[in-house]
Formats: C-alpha cells, structure tokens, sequence
C-alpha cells in the first residue's frame, strides 16, 4: 500500500518535470523562426561536406538531433554575445544560425568549419574542446592555410582558437605560430 502511493508521487513528480521540459523546449522552438530554402540547402550542402570527409558520429547529430533556426530564441536573445556566425542550445540541441553563417563563409567548407564546431556543443562540449576540435581537424576537412587564410572565417576561428585553446599556438618548433602545422 505503502509502495503504491510513493510510486504515484514519484510517478506524478516525473510526469511534472517532463511536462516542464517539454514545455521548455518548445518555448525555445515557438521564439525562434525556422530557415528559409536557400539556408536550407547551404545548411544541408555544408553537412553533406561533413559527411563526405568522415565526420559520421557529428552528422548523425546534425541531421537528426540538430533543430536548426534563423534567428535568436529568447534564451539567446537574453545572452550577450559577439561576432557568432552560430548559438547551440544544449541539451535541446536547438542550433541557431545568424546572418554571418550564410553571408560570410566563402564556401561550404567554412560552414562545414562552423557545424563542426557547433556539432561538439550537441555533445556537451565547452567552446575550448569545440574550437580545439575544429582546429586539430582543419585538414581532414580540407579547410587549409593555403586556401583560405585570407577569408574572414578562417582569420576569425583561428583568433578564438588561439584564446580558448592557446596550446596549439606554443611550441618549440613553430615559435609563436601553429603547432598543429609541421
């Protein structure tokens, strides 16, 4: 009799908290719009690039955890942040893609850069281990020096590499520069 009872109030406390989830979630979904077509498609195209150079378990992510938006929800909306191209809501896995994202990449090989990036937040991971990430897997993912050194999205990940991951910029054989590079 006893079990019974606890169980419905453990029962009921459960049911509450999903409900709250739940209900959270979808707050997070209803203030935010979704991507137009044509993001869409460089969104798909970019993972599809992901795809190609083996970065299978991130896809998986990206594909069918990832809800991705336009615009702020009203958490993001109430975070102060600076030149992002991409926000990631975690555990929600509520991606949201800003304006830079589609205007400043020259190709899909930076906005694979960028989702790469963002997909290490769908699996919990602090902006060192996400820049880190990227950055250690630039070639695998052909985004290289000597093509895009000179685009804004390379220049601006390797300045917020070199701050949260500064180890990969000292080293005896490279003074000053990328260790990653031999």
């Amino acid at each position: 009799m006893i079990f019974g009872k606890l169980f419905r109030r453990i029962a009921s406390v459960v049911v509450v908290c999903a409900a709250l989830l739940i209900g959270f979630y979808l707050s997070l979904i209803i203030s935010s719009d979704g991507l137009l077509p044509v993001e869409r498609e460089a969104t798909e195209a970019a993972i599809a690039h992901l795809e190609e150079r083996g970065f299978s378990e991130d896809v998986v992510l990206l594909k069918h955890l990832a809800r991705f938006r336009r615009n702020d929800n009203w958490l993001n909306a109430s975070v102060e942040k600076e030149n992002a191209y991409a926000a990631t809501n975690f555990p929600f896995g509520i991606v949201t893609l800003y304006p830079d994202f589609f205007e400043y990449p020259s190709d899909n090989v930076e906005r694979a850069a960028i989702l790469l990036h963002e997909s290490k937040h769908l699996w919990g991971e602090d902006e060192k281990a996400a820049y880190e990430y990227v950055w250690k897997n630039r070639k695998k993912l052909g985004w290289t020096r000597e093509k895009y050194s000179g685009s804004l999205v390379w220049q601006n990940v390797r300045k917020q590499t070199r701050e949260y991951a500064p180890i990969l910029f000292v080293c005896d054989f490279n003074p000053g520069d990328d260790c990653t590079e031999q």
